[in-house]
């Protein structure tokens, strides 16, 4: 039994979900407004366990484009191939969009 390896859902994740130790989850954050077509990255908060994302989508910035129940729905490209991911608000950072320059030629 000790060459077995590990293959769950949260295998591999210790450096990945880890947490100060006097970081709290508040109820403002668990409360937080999100709109339809903002852009919002994945951030995995180890502490809320409901609607927590696969550790794959850790980091991710995608569109929200509906919601299921309360639950957002995101729209992510891995790759080339276009995903969609239901979480919860908790593990949602909003993203300021920075317009796009166009550099003129002199």
């Amino acid at each position: 039994m000790s060459g077995k390896k590990a293959h769950g859902k949260r295998a591999k994740t210790r450096s990945l979900m880890k947490r100060n130790v006097r970081a709290k989850t508040t109820v403002n954050e668990v409360l937080k407004p999100v709109e339809i077509g903002g852009t919002y990255q994945i951030n995995i908060n180890s502490s809320k366990h409901q609607g927590l994302p696969h550790k794959r989508m850790q980091g991710k910035t995608g569109k929200l484009v509906s919601f299921q129940g309360k639950a957002p729905v995101m729209e992510i490209y891995d790759g080339n191939l276009k995903k969609k991911v239901i979480t919860e608000r908790v593990h949602l950072k909003p993203i300021k969009q920075i317009p796009k320059v166009k550099k003129v030629k002199k």
